[in-house]
């Protein structure tokens, strides 16, 4: 690697992003040192701070960490890692007991217990929750206090990851660009150890429920690196998207068909009971497709609220409530317009049990990574529990390492919140952009075949081909569609989110994970 003049240095760990998994390993890490990297201020952009349903644990009477293996395995549909699974469940309770110290309100009843949510495929009542459907918001609320007062972590906001570096083989940290300075010279932090905790890659597409700066520049940053990548044609689409004009798309959370809310077409009939037992509640997979389905046939879904919950929704799910007054639609009396969106990505990097990615020097969590506990369908509310038990591992399985030398102090760069939000949305709002999130969402969506894979690729290639200057952050992007793209077109079979009209079964000799480097997606990408 050549010298680099505008060179800083992070003082033990490098955590790039500061949704949940990020924050959570540095508190772990604490009192060692560690800087955070945030392209926002805390709390604002990040995933974790949008989920609604809560953290699965198998903490009430009468469940167990072993049964909540077997849901996840059951909902992963054949390749979730056994001892990866097991393992998960039985660190949720103390991970819930780390939130709850460090400030989270759970909701609890008059004796102080747990009260515990219903989500699809869970065979128990195991959603730990806060206000219904505020968990996201409240956690990531009493982390941001916990890593606030923590000394040892040192928050660097209004910066943005463009790249890692590498030396002798070896991540040593990550260039960088102050948000808003889209040309200027990037700075060079290096650190003995990097965490890459910076999100998954809904926005690719053009329906999402994610927030607008998770569109895969995690996964592209370690692909275009050399990382291994696995399962990235595994793309979970919420089923109830409230349908409205807005860009990220509001979330109907699946707790709300966990009360009794039903799906209903215009015509006014409920097709779920007729096509999975356990109807609404079936895994989200196959919620997601019976919704696009109708959708694609000329109908509209609808969520209904209105018998089981009532004037309830108002108190009791306070979020989406305020979501459907915003598109000026009444839960109480109104059934609520739905649509399949663009949720988690079960890939990313792969990454083994302590988090370490393929690349010596770089750990993953998050969604940004690829754990092998989420198979080919993540279970409802695993995603925040597996933030939660990684950040803890990683913060382990790094700790031992001593700082390398005092911490450079990080001149120039403030956050400046009108030109940060200005220049992302430039960036959101660029004809490139929104061609390939429409790329995407047409042909590498709920339902794919392979000359719509094969048309993808090539329409990709030709996006990166016609654009007048390919930044690291457009790059990332690109990377992380053509991953997608390419391992689907590799998949010929169905599997959990992974669903192909010209191969609609699943195949035994398919009943693995998908593990691809750049390289390899780039050969098929050329091929198609």
């Amino acid at each position: 690697m050549n010298t680099f003049d505008n060179t800083l240095y992070a003082d033990g760990a490098l955590i790039v992003g500061a949704g949940l998994a990020g924050l959570f390993t540095a508190l772990k890490l604490a009192p060692r040192p560690v800087t955070v990297l945030s392209p926002k201020p805390l709390g604002i952009g990040a995933s974790s701070a949008w989920a609604q349903g809560g953290v699965a644990a198998a903490i009430g009477q009468g469940d167990s960490p072993h049964a909540h293996a077997l849901d996840t395995e059951m909902a992963g549909a054949g390749i979730v890692d056994h001892g990866i699974a097991e393992s998960v469940t039985a660190e949720a309770v103390a991970r819930i007991e780390d939130l709850a110290r460090w400030g989270t309100p759970f909701d609890r009843d008059d004796f102080g217990n747990f009260e515990l949510g219903r989500e699809a495929a869970h065979s128990a009542n195991r959603i730990v929750k806060v206000e219904g459907d505020r968990a996201g918001w409240a956690i990531m609320q009493a982390i941001i206090a916990q890593v606030r007062k923590t000394p040892s972590i040192r928050v660097v906001e209004g910066i943005t990851a463009l790249s890692l570096a590498r030396e002798n083989g070896r991540v040593v940290g990550v260039y960088c660009r102050r948000l808003g300075d889209r040309y200027s010279e990037p700075v060079f932090i290096r650190a003995r150890a990097t965490v890459l905790a910076a999100g998954g890659l809904g926005g690719l597409y053009a329906v999402t429920t994610n927030p607008p700066g998770v569109r895969g520049h995690a996964m592209g940053m370690a692909a275009r690196a050399g990382a291994i990548i696995a399962d990235p044609e595994f793309v979970q689409f919420h089923p109830t998207a409230i349908l409205t004009n807005a860009d990220p798309a509001p979330l109907a959370t699946e707790a709300l068909r966990g009360e009794g809310a039903i799906l209903v077409n215009d015509l006014g009939e409920r097709f779920m009971p007729a096509l999975h037992p356990d109807a609404e509640l079936a895994p989200r997979d196959i919620v997601a497709r019976a919704n696009f389905r109708q959708i694609k046939a000329g109908r509209k879904v609808f969520l209904d609220t209105r018998e089981v919950l009532g004037e309830a929704i108002l108190t009791r799910f306070p979020t989406v409530s305020t979501y459907c007054r915003d598109a000026g639609i009444d839960p109480v009396r109104e059934m609520i317009p739905v649509t399949p969106a663009a949720h988690f990505h079960m890939g990313g990097v792969k990454v083994n049990d302590h988090g370490r990615s393929s690349l010596p020097g770089l750990w993953v969590c998050g969604e940004a990574s690829c754990t092998g506990l989420h198979g080919a369908n993540r279970l409802a509310s695993n995603s925040l529990l597996e933030a939660v038990v990684y950040g803890a591992r990683i913060a382990e399985d790094i700790g031992g390492l001593e700082p390398a030398r005092e911490l450079a102090p990080f001149k120039g760069i403030e956050w400046d919140e009108d030109e940060g939000n200005r220049a992302e949305e430039v960036l959101r709002n660029t004809i490139a952009v929104q061609d390939l999130r429409h790329i995407m969402t047409d042909l590498v969506g709920v339902e794919r075949n392979a000359d719509g894979l094969r048309k993808a690729l090539r329409d990709i290639a030709g996006l990166e081909a016609g654009a007048e200057r390919v930044t690291s952050a457009y790059l990332n992007m690109t990377t992380s569609a053509t991953l997608v793209a390419a391992a689907a077109l590799k998949r010929t079979e169905s599997r959990g989110g992974h669903f192909r009209t010209d191969f609609p079964e699943p195949s035994d000799s398919w009943e693995h994970h998908t593990e691809m480097t750049l390289a390899e997606a780039l050969a098929l990408r050329a091929s198609a």
